[in-house]
């Protein structure tokens, strides 16, 4: 079957709000029209999304899958149509990819001051699928923390940093000035392989509410800096490796022109 997008972004609306009569207004479209819709989508589907009850809405398993898909197609149909706007005025466009945590913004003044004429954009790489903007088009390059699947890529690896513990402030840990990774066993760990949060944001709160401990690289505890976190030093934690990735297959003159540049930037930034 075909995808219709219409209903996509209207799903995604309801989603997003847990609420019908919101995401209606946010759509400029009916409540009726908007719950007919979904419905029809379901069908369309041959799957529930959704749970209805009088006070909200709930995502089914389908559902949770369905918007987290959504949030890679809407974006690549985003960027698809950019592209084709790009084309029409004659205009270059370079998109790089970033993982939470990493600044590209050095690599991209460098590149911008020896191609003025190019307009750079950036969209952030989702912890648990960093190469999907690769991928499905929405940038040409990724600035990336590893792990990720370099299936096809072809990566420059950049710089290796400490990772460190972030646990609430009254932890018994957080007053340690390092850890090792055996002072961390019987702990609860926010990993990806036992928890997905759906962003670093999230984890970070439930570090902050006693839910367990994470594991993070230096530079992102740095970025998510807050007042009820610690984050300690964990001393033979494996180093967190950043690199510059794009497709293998893609040689243009100007990606040349932006690794060149943003590896220079970025090892001495």
């Amino acid at each position: 079957m075909d995808l219709d997008l219409r209903k996509l972004r209207y799903f995604v609306a309801v989603a997003e709000h847990r609420h019908f009569g919101r995401a209606a207004e946010q759509l400029y479209i009916a409540q009726p029209v908007l719950s007919r819709q979904i419905s029809a989508f379901e069908r369309e589907l041959e799957c529930a999304l959704l749970v209805r009850t009088t006070r909200s809405v709930e995502l089914t398993d389908a559902g949770k899958q369905l918007y987290e898909e959504a949030q890679g197609i809407l974006a690549s149909v985003t960027a698809a149509v950019q592209r084709v706007h790009d084309a029409d005025r004659g205009a270059q466009r370079l998109v790089v990819a970033f993982s939470p945590g990493l600044h590209v913004s050095d690599a991209l003044r460098a590149f911008t001051a020896r191609h003025p004429d190019v307009e750079t954009d950036v969209v952030p790489a989702r912890w648990w699928e960093q190469d999907a903007p690769l991928r499905d088009g929405r940038a040409q390059v990724g600035y990336l923390r590893r792990p990720f699947d370099d299936t096809g890529l072809r990566v420059i690896p950049i710089s290796r940093e400490p990772r460190v513990a972030c646990v609430p402030v009254a932890h018994p840990l957080a007053a340690r000035a390092e850890l090792t990774s055996a002072d961390l066993d019987g702990q609860r760990m926010l990993d990806v392989p036992r928890r997905r949060t759906s962003s670093l944001e999230e984890k970070f709160e439930l570090v902050a509410s006693g839910h367990g401990i994470a594991l993070v690289p230096l530079s992102v505890a740095r970025s998510y800096s807050r007042p009820d976190l610690v984050h300690v030093p964990v001393t033979d934690a494996p180093r967190a490796e950043a690199c510059l990735a794009v497709l293998a297959d893609r040689r243009q003159k100007l990606l040349r022109d932006f690794l060149e540049v943003a590896t220079e930037a970025l090892r001495h930034g």
